[in-house]
């Protein structure tokens, strides 16, 4: 089984920053936080946003004990105190650290309190009102404020910044020029860790896949597939209980015929109207 030696700390982190590509995966099941674990991948990354994610998180915690897991924190956090207030609620239920979208000021505010933070570079999904569905970084204009937004993320003590749709040149120069670890989502292998969603690797919705996502699997017919079955072996069973075919001899449980036949003259005697109460 692959497993890293050790659960990564950030300084562990910071120190393999241009060593080596670090692999990336954001789970969303226990089932998920343990194949990957198992798979060996170095880090991974969970929703931390509603309240079902939040309950979900000390399992997967559990569910892959030996890995780095970092907590995406609500889009719209509207303080300081609430960015602090969720971090440490993250942290204490087991995160390893929290990601944030949001501006520099959030994210200073949960450094200075000792919380890994991990900010956003590039396309937000949740701000594409702005931009739409596209690359960022492919003006200069764009390209001076991925730079700017970068070190305002830096100075703000960011430790990693996760890099979306960013043009892959481009990526790779930013990811020198800066101390924090860059996390490539759709931005090229020039970055210091792999970033995909493990829907993404599973082939595991019905949309389009993203043009920077590989499927290795296609669980969404494998779902289909199992739907269909559930579907059949529920509509047997009404048959053959419909039929009497089912339950068969195999699945009863048999009592002896003597006691059977005392216990039913016994209580047959016994209940009101019974043969007992007659000759009376």
């Amino acid at each position: 089984m692959l497993r890293p030696r050790k659960k990564y700390t950030v300084y562990d982190l910071q120190q393999l920053k241009g060593r080596r590509c670090l692999t990336h995966i954001h789970v969303k099941s226990p089932e998920e936080a343990a194949a990957a674990e198992e798979a060996g991948v170095d880090l991974m990354s969970c929703s931390f946003d509603s309240p079902d994610s939040q309950a979900r998180l000390p399992l997967l915690v559990a569910a892959a004990p030996n890995s780095f897991l970092s907590a995406a924190t609500p889009h719209g956090m509207a303080s300081r105190e609430e960015a602090i207030r969720t971090g440490f609620r993250a942290l204490e239920m087991g995160a390893s650290s929290v990601y944030c979208s949001g501006s520099p000021y959030l994210i200073e505010g949960m450094a200075r309190e000792g919380i890994p933070v991990v900010g956003h570079l590039g396309l937000v999904p949740r701000h594409v009102t702005w931009t739409g569905y596209r690359a960022i970084g492919k003006t200069e204009a764009e390209a001076h404020q991925l730079y700017d937004r970068m070190k305002a993320l830096e100075a703000a003590g960011a430790y990693a910044a996760e890099l979306e749709c960013v043009p892959h040149p481009l990526a790779r120069f930013l990811c020198g020029q800066t101390r924090m670890l860059l996390m490539s989502l759709g931005s090229g292998s020039g970055c210091d860790t792999q970033f995909l969603f493990s829907d993404d690797i599973l082939g595991d919705y019905e949309e389009r896949i993203p043009r920077h996502a590989k499927a290795y699997r296609n669980f969404l017919e494998e779902k289909r597939r199992l739907q269909r079955e559930r579907i059949a072996a529920f509509g047997e069973y009404i048959a053959d209980v419909k039929a009497g075919r089912f339950p068969e001899r195999a699945h009863l449980i048999e009592m002896d015929g003597a006691v059977l036949e005392r216990v039913i003259r016994e209580l047959g005697s016994a209940a009101p109207g019974g043969q007992g109460e007659a000759a009376t």
